[in-house]
């Protein structure tokens, strides 16, 4: 009995790990994105994330002779390659492409309990009050970390409605996608929703590419973002977090998500120049502990699905 707990113990810190090392990627989204749209349109950097993505997925899944496609998951994966394809990219893109990545932080700091909410509602977890009292203070702070940069002097209703669509579709993402971990690996996952997505993406990147090149200017700094928010925050960054969210649980994995904001705009100040002052520090600080709070304090049960 107690080895059992000790093996789901470690299972469970694991998993965390994992779904750590998923966050860092994803904190390079905002800046790195920020950069692509520099030189390329919104819209293009949005469908041709896949399009790179897959020229790793393609190879892996034959190197490593993954089963066929199981098609019985279909609409689970249309479901993720809808939220996390289209609308998260689309939007999040359209919203920078208004203001600006301290700003748009504002909003997807409360990313980590959308995600928890949906992951309760989906796969029937219970968790305990305080999960939500941690969850709530994170998001609070994290409010206040991104009101202190300035963020919101750069207000813009629609890039703040974008984002917040963007934040919503991403979340229900997370979550299916994680319940897809449950019948194949989630590098395995990642790889099919970026191949799924492949026959919209390509004709629609080359349509937005025609339409648009001629406004833009490529550097060498849009294009490090391009394939940044391509490999990273759409294939590596998943591969990590879909492990982590299936062994450490869905409603408790996404809360080390609290830690992105804090990432991203430490990214900001490193590769869009930002300032960060202490009480940025104070309320990092703050943040991670809410984070250990919800880890520790949840109550949980066997996952319905």
């Amino acid at each position: 009995m107690r080895a059992a707990t000790a093996d789901a113990k470690r299972k469970e810190i694991l998993g965390l790990i994992y779904a750590l090392i998923g966050i860092f990627f994803f904190s390079l989204s905002l800046p790195l994105t920020k950069m692509a749209i520099d030189g390329f349109n919104p819209i293009f950097t949005a469908f041709v994330r896949p399009v790179i993505a897959a020229t790793l997925a393609v190879p892996l899944l034959i190197a490593f002779k993954a089963p066929k496609f199981p098609q019985a998951h279909l609409r689970a994966f249309l479901f993720t390659i809808f939220g996390g394809v289209f609308i998260w990219p689309i939007f999040i893109a359209s919203a920078l492409n208004r203001t600006t990545s301290a700003h748009v932080a504002i909003i997807v700091s409360i990313m980590p309990l959308s995600t928890a909410i949906f992951a309760v509602l989906r796969t029937k977890q219970t968790v305990s009050w305080q999960f939500w009292a941690a969850s709530v203070l994170g998001t609070a702070l994290l409010v206040l970390f991104a009101i202190s940069r300035g963020g919101a002097a750069d207000a813009d209703p629609i890039a703040d409605l974008f984002t917040l669509i963007a934040v919503i579709a991403s979340s229900m993402c997370y979550v299916e996608g994680a319940q897809l971990t449950q019948v194949m690996p989630g590098w395995q996952v990642i790889s099919w929703v970026v191949i799924l997505a492949l026959p919209i993406c390509i004709p629609a990147s080359f349509i937005a590419w025609v339409l648009t090149h001629h406004n833009h200017v490529i550097t060498t700094r849009s294009v490090v973002g391009l394939l940044g928010i391509g490999y990273s925050s759409m294939y590596i960054g998943f591969i990590a977090w879909y492990r982590g969210l299936k062994d450490a649980g869905t409603a408790h994995g996404s809360q080390v998500q609290q830690v992105q904001a804090i990432l991203t705009l430490g990214w900001s100040a490193l590769l869009l120049h930002e300032k960060v002052t202490t009480p940025m520090v104070l309320i990092a600080c703050g943040v991670i502990g809410a984070v250990l709070w919800a880890l520790i304090s949840r109550q949980r049960i066997p996952v319905i699905s």
